[in-house]
């Protein structure tokens, strides 16, 4: 059984969720012989074996596979045991619903192919080879479907969850959106189907990527309304997440790091690269937004002010490159405790300004001539389909050599460099305003402007998150007021300045205070009471909002018209 699951960088043993195996071949039992935690020998058999394994199945995540009475849905590497030798033999699943009532009106989704299934039905299924297998997630249950075409590609979205979605104007805009996506890198060799696998709890968010299909959680409240015809927040989020899945199509499930090709699914894979496939996918997904008309240009704006607030709140930037995030994914990005704000950067946020710079760089240096997206069609045609992986210096070769730009320090720098990008500059080459300012609370997220009377003046350079009915502090910032006087993660607040301090009213506690106020400050560690002392600090310049810089030259607004409408 694999041990981790594409797209998703971190050891997850799939194996330990064997509750029992067993081999059987003409009517006898087969002795088993466990090898290691992922895999098992038969005894030689002579006519065809039959494994049988029960596999507890409780997990919701994307990732994973879970099964009750009222829904199953699970990922291959979950489920599938490979033959080992035999990875490239093709395969055939059949789907059976469950007995009783309890079952009945259940559909079945998958990107799979169906062979006498019929079209959202129990059934044989078929797949060329292991890989292909568990690469196409199952759902069966209540399902709300739509269907649109891409270029003539069938494309559905299948919702579990109890919605009351307007899917007419969510297939009218995921149309517009993968439209936009094909238009830039084309339709990729046998891509004849494609299929949306959404989750819609109460709350809820994330989603992985397969080469026909993607699995979407996101909150039900995030899915359009009937009668709502608004882009909130929340659909802005829904549409960007289906957005970077769909990239993904092309930036890693076809176009992938050379040591991911072919995938070893039994230890960790490493490259430096992920800032590459999941960073230009994180910059492509709401560009793609804007570009297709989805969204205006002041709503990516504010999408692109949050994404530079999540990595200057950070101090693991200036700590950590985005190649050395991406090589370490498998033990610090994709394993963090409360120290990671202070050591690690993501390679998808930064890795997506990194393609952000990127981009207005060779827009600007080149007069229009080159962008990002003349490096990524070039990087498809030599690399995507063709079962090659991009070598550690594909990309920055292939930047270069299409640019005709000496890129090495903007690299250096940049991708393997801790030190800050050069956004301010490069965006106002076309004609957009970078602006800082303090935060206002704990739930300001940034992307837009605010008064003064809004703005921290001081900050306690710590976060403070509401567990069990108790304010902790989840995280503690390396150098901060917090740090200095000696709190710790995982302590509990209980006071400063003799009032009681919690989650839900520091951010109000601290507008009555001033930049070098000294203040006892009381925590709660185990069952310990320690008192302190905490001398405040100003809170820092680490919020960001963007701002079309008005009656701007005709050639800087003609290069912000191509960058944000292609």
């Amino acid at each position: 059984m694999p041990a981790w699951i594409p797209g998703s960088y971190m050891i997850r043993d799939y194996a330990r969720n064997v509750v029992s195996i067993r081999a059987e071949s003409d009517g006898l039992d087969v002795p088993l012989t466990k090898l290691d935690k992922s895999r098992w020998r038969a005894a030689p058999v002579e006519k065809p074996l039959t494994l049988v394994a029960e596999i507890y199945a409780y997990d919701l995540s994307v990732r994973g596979a879970h099964l009750d009475n009222t829904h199953a849905y699970f990922n291959g590497p979950c489920v599938f045991f490979a033959v080992c030798g035999q990875e490239d033999t093709p395969c055939e699943v059949e789907i059976v619903p469950p007995a009783g009532k309890a079952a009945a009106g259940w559909r079945v989704a998958t990107s799979m192919r169906r062979k006498d299934a019929l079209p959202y039905g129990f059934g044989t299924y078929a797949a060329d080879d292991y890989a292909e297998l568990i690469d196409h997630p199952v759902e069966a249950g209540h399902l709300s479907i739509g269907e649109f075409e891409v270029h003539g590609i069938p494309h559905a979205i299948a919702i579990r969850g109890k919605t009351r979605v307007d899917m007419g104007r969510l297939c009218h805009d995921l149309q517009t959106l993968c439209e936009r996506h094909m238009s830039l890198l084309g339709v990729p060799e046998g891509f004849d189907r494609y299929l949306f696998l959404v989750h819609a709890p109460g709350s809820g968010y994330g989603g992985l990527e397969h080469r026909w299909s993607s699995s979407l959680v996101c909150a039900r409240d995030s899915l359009p309304a009937r009668g709502d015809d608004r882009i909130g927040d929340a659909y802005r989020t829904f549409l960007g997440l289906a957005s970077h899945e769909y990239f993904h199509s092309w930036n890693v499930k076809r176009m992938k790091p050379a040591a991911f090709t072919p995938y070893d699914l039994s230890a960790e894979s490493y490259t430096g690269l992920l800032w590459v496939f999941e960073g230009i996918t994180s910059y492509y997904d709401d560009l793609a937004l804007v570009r297709s008309g989805l969204i205006t240009e002041k709503s990516y704006l504010e999408l692109l002010g949050r994404t530079i607030t999540r990595v200057l709140r950070g101090g693991g930037r200036l700590r950590q490159s985005v190649e050395e995030s991406s090589f370490d994914a498998w033990t610090k990005f994709y394993k963090q405790d409360a120290n990671a704000p202070n050591a690690i950067v993501s390679y998808y946020a930064k890795g997506s300004l990194i393609a952000l710079a990127l981009d207005l760089k060779l827009r600007s240096e080149t007069a229009g001539r080159i962008s990002l997206d003349h490096v990524m069609k070039a990087c498809w045609e030599r690399w995507g389909d063709r079962g090659e992986g991009v070598p550690e210096d594909g990309f920055e070769a292939v930047a270069a050599e299409v640019s005709q730009l000496d890129l090495d320090d903007f690299f250096a720098a940049s991708v393997r460099g801790t030190g800050e990008l050069p956004l301010e500059a490069l965006l106002h080459t076309h004609g957009i305003g970078y602006r800082l300012r303090a935060s206002s609370g704990s739930s300001d997220k940034g992307g837009n402007k605010l008064d003064d009377a809004r703005q921290r003046s001081v900050c306690l350079g710590a976060t403070l998150t509401e567990t069990n009915g108790r304010s902790i502090f989840a995280a503690v910032m390396n150098g901060g007021p917090a740090e200095l006087a000696g709190i710790a993660p995982g302590d509990e607040a209980v006071a400063l300045d003799g009032l009681q301090l919690t989650s839900a009213n520091a951010d109000s506690r601290l507008k009555a205070y001033r930049d070098g106020d000294e203040l006892d400050i009381v925590v709660f560690r185990g069952d310990e009471l320690v008192t302190t002392r905490i001398r405040l600090a100003a809170a820092p310049l680490d919020t960001c909002y963007l701002e079309l810089i008005e009656d701007v030259e005709l050639d800087v607004e003609s290069r912000r018209m191509a960058w944000l409408h292609a």
